[in-house]
């Protein structure tokens, strides 16, 4: 009995020990919580949505493409007040490809906003295609207020694990004045690196006012229970520190931004191998027109070294619409013979068979800024001499520099200039035989070809139409061709248009659909009509998804689900407010005025839609669609 007595001062000092910590660490939470609650105005009007726009305006965003939500009101009217354009689409994945648009043609990063739940949701496929397009593009998404994730609010679900298998930076903003800071390392890290899409949550709570944020959060009257007294607190307590700070000055411009060079041994290494080269070939990728170094300068350069190329991707249009270094044509007979092949941003994937159409005697040069896509396959199929991790354009004027004065064989060039010529002969042979049913598919691109101005820029989405349109029609200038990238994404159109026409007000922006294809985004004309966005659309229309039917007829003997009809896509358009004209047959022998009036329409300010009923053509036969 002694032994419990004994006991009893202890266990007493230690029970009013553990009061006191807690007191102390109340008394202490007390006093920040009244330093935070000292912070915060709370009559001030500002909101989150301000240090939003204020970010992107430093950073010389000029556009917002959007589908309007509640979530993101604020962030919208303080762009809109800013001066940066706010363009409101009809499908929120149009607002990302839209936004990927100006990110390619701008070389800064694109951005688009829609709000929570299935406003994210619809932008996936766009995201994912500029990720494997790597495009730096910013989403930006509302969230349901931070205190309710997880307890069933309007559209509340996990955004965060959406995203982070598809961007490069993913963040939930939770207070105000964290906004500023995250979307600055979000801005930089879609261009550092391998530039790529990110994304920034902004729940409901960090955009909008104090007093509307209060007045949603706080219970009407004073709770009287001590239960509801605590709770009350806790949220007052939760308020101030969503708001202490929140209009601090704070640094609002661009971060430094990593781009990988290669280094100088490796320059020169490569300067030596292709210096020794007799049939040298030069394949550029998309990767080749990322900043830093400009469209013109890369352009310089190449026509300086003097080698025959390729170009695929955003690089389509580099060196013009003529150039005799251009070989558009033979692309796998002229790999099997080249001795050094330099893969400038070229990846192989499916669009060089994983490498397998490389010569394995051929001496490569691969350069990339991702690592993976680097050396894609090389366990494969193809083994590089040099693999250089860094930026594209600027090795190529750094290998340019080291080769100041050497020349290639001349024969090898007219060789491939002489195979050129032939298969484009054969092409203007297979444009001139009638179809059986309305106009050859080739005609009607060559036709394009003819009528299209130096000014203009093409997007085109769709399968065998725009699969064709690839070998006949030639964009005129570097950044001048837009097309999904490695997805394949069909759907592009609408949006890519839209965000080109902005980038390029005094271009004339043409769209080459295929019939299937168009369906994805035609409610845009209504976009275009609104914000005034004249672009002309031509539509092959062959009634058939046909680059899959081409394979699965003679496969499998039925085109179940590849038929579709000869559907009036120029009504449609005209119903949306846009111009609308129907080329065939019947006036087959006017197919160039109804193009060159579809360019009248769009100096006026009128999108067009021109509906072309196509036959079939055996040109891409063999073509493989998976």
């Amino acid at each position: 009995m002694e032994a419990v007595w004994a006991l009893v001062p202890c266990c007493v000092l230690w029970a009013c020990g553990t009061l006191a910590i807690v007191l102390l660490g109340a008394a202490h939470r007390l006093g920040l919580f009244y330093q935070l609650l000292h912070q915060v105005d709370k009559s001030s009007s500002r909101h989150g949505g301000e240090s939003v726009a204020a970010v992107l305006r430093a950073h010389g965003v000029r556009f917002i493409f959007t589908l309007v939500g509640g979530h993101i009101s604020p962030l919208l009217v303080a762009a809109e007040k800013l001066g940066i354009r706010v363009v409101d689409t009809r499908q929120e994945a149009t607002a990302v490809f839209a936004a990927d648009a100006v990110a390619r043609l701008s070389g800064t990063v694109g951005v688009a906003a829609v709000t929570a739940g299935p406003g994210l949701t619809n932008t996936v496929t766009a995201v994912k295609n500029a990720q494997m397009a790597q495009s730096p593009v910013l989403l930006l998404g509302g969230a349901a207020s931070s205190l309710l994730k997880g307890r069933g609010p309007l559209q509340g679900i996990d955004q965060m694990a959406l995203f982070r298998p598809l961007c490069k930076f993913c963040a939930s903003v939770r207070r105000v004045r964290d906004i500023i800071p995250t979307l600055r390392a979000a801005l930089a890290a879609a261009q550092s690196g391998t530039p790529g899409p990110v994304f920034v949550e902004l729940p409901i709570d960090v955009l909008y006012p104090y007093f509307l944020v209060q007045r949603e959060l706080m219970p009407s009257k004073a709770p009287q229970s001590l239960m509801g007294k605590l709770v009350s607190w806790y949220l007052q307590n939760h308020l101030a520190n969503l708001f202490a700070g929140a209009w601090e000055p704070q640094p609002e411009g661009p971060l430094p931004l990593n781009i990988p060079q290669a280094s100088s041994q490796q320059v020169q290494r490569c300067v030596e191998l292709v210096s020794r080269a007799k049939k040298p070939l030069l394949l550029l990728g998309s990767q080749a027109l990322l900043p830093p170094t400009p469209a013109e300068s890369l352009r310089a350069a190449v026509e300086s070294l003097g080698i025959p190329c390729f170009l695929g991707g955003m690089a389509r249009g580099l060196l013009g619409q003529d150039s005799p270094l251009h070989i558009r044509q033979n692309r796998r007979d002229a790999l099997k013979e080249a001795d050094v092949v330099i893969l400038a941003g070229a990846v192989c994937d499916f669009r060089l068979s994983y490498g397998r159409i490389l010569n394995r005697s051929s001496k490569i040069i691969a350069i990339n800024r991702d690592r993976e896509q680097l050396l894609l396959n090389s366990d494969l199929f193809w083994k590089p001499q040099e693999a250089v991790q860094g930026d594209v354009g600027s090795f190529l004027l750094r290998l340019v520099e080291g080769l100041q004065g050497q020349t290639w064989n001349q024969d090898w060039i007219e060789q491939l200039q002489e195979a050129d010529r032939k298969k484009e002969q054969a092409n203007r042979e297979k444009a001139s035989v009638p179809t059986t049913h309305h106009l050859n598919p080739l005609w009607v691109l060559e036709l394009v070809e003819k009528t299209l101005p130096d000014n203009s820029v093409l997007v085109v989405d769709g399968g065998d139409f725009v699969g064709s349109a690839a070998y006949l029609v030639r964009p005129r200038g570097p950044l001048c061709w837009l097309d999904p990238g490695a997805f394949g994404t069909l759907g592009v159109g609408g949006g890519f248009a839209l965000g080109a026409k902005l980038c390029r007000p005094d271009a004339e922006v043409w769209v080459l659909f295929g019939d299937g294809a168009v369906g994805y985004s035609i409610i845009e004309f209504d976009t275009f009509v609104r914000h005034k966005i004249p672009v002309i659309a031509v539509v092959g229309n062959d009634a058939c998804w046909t680059q899959i039917s081409r394979e699965q007829v003679p496969i499998f003997g039925s085109n179940v689900a590849c038929g579709l009809t000869y559907t009036d896509y120029h009504v449609v358009a005209k119903g949306l407010g846009s111009q609308g004209f129907l080329l065939s047959r019947e006036n087959e022998e006017n197919a160039a005025e109804v193009l060159h009036t579809a360019q009248q329409w769009c100096r006026k300010g009128q999108p067009v839609l021109i509906n072309v009923l196509i036959g079939k053509s055996d040109f891409r036969d063999g073509s493989i669609s998976m």
